[in-house]
């Protein structure tokens, strides 16, 4: 069943997202679409965290298990109305003229991976994941125990974290156009990796109270997260359109696609790695920090690749075809 989630997921996904560019014509354009999509993901996340409290107002009628089942039964349908609503109601045609690509999928494959300027996109992408799936997956150890928190507090901060990345979705939509999407993702960079290598320290500040060190990460982290939240996304997009200028031929579907491989690439080596780095020091919690650490390290390695992407070249093919 998962293999076939991943497979459903990526088969609807990529072609969803490939929109991106058919549907936004300016680069203003691609930034609010991807901004109102992280906004949906936020939005869909949050009814996700309703389920325990939608199963227990069915728990008296069905018991347990099957209160559980009727809530993602009931998620599932919604779910599955809403993925049908851009198959059906967008006019595709009405906003580009779609010719395939005459190449076979690996030479589309192989072409999509000649472009320089996503190569170098798609390197940064995989060391982001990676950071980001340690962080995420250590989060409840870190707040267990490098804090010596309840375990609830983990979905507290989880949940604050995500809320407040929403208060900078407007003020990121706004200074990108002006700062420019690179030098955004490289603050976001940035900071990331502070917070991953503040991480790597908790619970040795012993004149900082344990919920408050939990909570400067929870507001430090939100604002890299919106940005990640949104601007890949839109940077992909304007890759994908300056290379259809340049090559004549229809590939965004393959850009979504290889960029959707990369970040799976990084989760799954994401979790090899701590796995293997978590046993460390158990008792003491060595092992999550040093999954902190790495996860740090590899930030800053995500951002000094993502340095040498040539962001003026790609808005240079961009704005001589408009």
């Amino acid at each position: 069943m998962i293999l076939a989630y991943y497979f459903s997921i990526t088969a609807y996904c990529t072609p969803y997202n490939a929109l991106i560019p058919e549907l936004g014509h300016t680069q203003q354009e691609r930034l609010n679409i991807s901004t109102v999509i992280s906004f949906t993901f936020i939005a869909g996340t949050a009814v996700a965290y309703l389920a325990p409290t939608i199963w227990e107002m069915f728990i008296p009628a069905f018991g347990r298990v099957g209160a559980i089942r009727m809530t993602f039964t009931l998620m599932a349908a919604i779910a599955f109305i809403c993925m049908l609503v851009p198959v059906f109601c967008i006019r595709e045609k009405d906003y580009v003229d779609t010719v395939p690509a005459k190449e076979s999928a690996f030479g589309s494959l192989a072409a999509t991976f000649k472009n320089a300027e996503f190569r170098k996109f798609v390197a940064s992408d995989i060391f982001y994941w990676i950071a980001l799936t340690m962080f995420q997956t250590g989060l409840p150890f870190f707040v267990t125990s490098l804090l010596k928190l309840p375990e609830t507090m983990t979905t507290l901060y989880f949940v604050g974290m995500t809320a407040l990345s929403l208060v900078f979705y407007i003020p990121v939509n706004k200074l990108t156009p002006k700062l420019g999407k690179k030098k955004m993702i490289l603050f976001a960079f940035a900071v990331f990796s502070a917070a991953y290598f503040y991480t790597g320290f908790m619970g040795k500040m012993s004149f900082i109270p344990a919920s408050v060190q939990g909570l400067i990460l929870t507001v430090v982290a939100a604002l890299p997260m919106a940005i990640f939240g949104i601007l890949p996304q839109a940077v992909v997009a304007d890759i994908s359109q300056s290379d259809s200028i340049t090559s004549g031929s229809n590939r965004e579907g393959m850009f979504y696609a290889a960029r959707t491989f990369a970040f799976k690439l990084g989760q799954s080596i994401s979790m090899l790695i701590f796995t293997a780095v978590s046993t460390i020091g158990a008792a003491e919690g060595t092992g999550y920090r040093v999954a902190a650490f790495g996860a740090a390290v590899f930030c800053c390695i995500g951002g000094i690749i993502l340095v040498f992407y040539n962001e003026k070249k790609i808005n240079g093919i961009i704005n001589r075809h408009q």
